[in-house]
């Protein structure tokens, strides 16, 4: 079997390591202590699979949170920084990140038009930010099972909102296999089958 020559991995309207940038906002435990659209474990292993998937890739990472300075509220959660040791936390009062002037600066700075979305809730805090993204031009692809919202039907209301907006929802496998995209890039192989297989389907957790 041969594999298609490897389409332009900047204008491939997949998503790929060289066109899309993982965006996280807001995984703190107060935030996660109010999910209840699933079970917040999971939530927590989904969010840091995907933050080791995109460490794989080498995808350019917007990490923010909200009221750490402002108010005391707790940083981000110990076990997905501890993936995120390298970035910055952008620390911001707003509740729609996109008003940030520093988030939104970030997320130019990656030059990357395809944003992988992350956030607690779902209704609000992913929301906003994907919204205001698509109207800008950017193309949004929220990871349905590492995002959580205050109920499950929150949390419907708040994908629904964004897909008819135009969103691209994805789960955090489709995540994996979209960037690998072919067995034969075998540089990756070894991280992906272990985070994907090895560790979480296989083992099933």
């Amino acid at each position: 079997m041969t594999s298609e020559t490897m389409r332009d991995p900047l204008t491939d309207p997949l998503l790929t390591p060289a066109n899309s940038a993982l965006i996280i906002i807001d995984y703190q435990p107060t935030q996660l202590a109010t999910v209840t659209s699933m079970d917040t474990k999971l939530l927590t292993r989904n969010i840091v699979t995907v933050a080791r998937l995109a460490k794989t890739y080498g995808l350019p990472i917007v990490l923010s949170t909200v009221n750490v300075v402002a108010n005391g509220q707790p940083p981000t959660l110990p076990e997905l920084k501890e993936v995120l040791s390298d970035s910055v936390e952008l620390d911001r009062t707003q509740i729609n990140a996109w008003e940030d002037v520093e988030f939104r600066q970030a997320v130019e700075a990656t030059g990357r038009n395809k944003l992988i979305m992350t956030a607690l809730w779902t209704e609000v805090c992913l929301a906003y930010p994907s919204l205001d993204a698509m109207r800008e031009g950017y193309e949004v692809f929220p990871v349905v099972d590492a995002v959580g919202g205050t109920s499950p039907e929150a949390h419907r209301a708040g994908l629904e909102r964004i897909v008819q907006a135009g969103a691209q929802p994805i789960s955090w496998v489709t995540l994996a296999c979209e960037l690998q995209r072919d067995w034969a890039r075998v540089e990756t192989v070894p991280q992906v089958v272990d985070l994907v297989l090895t560790s979480r389907l296989h083992a099933g957790i």
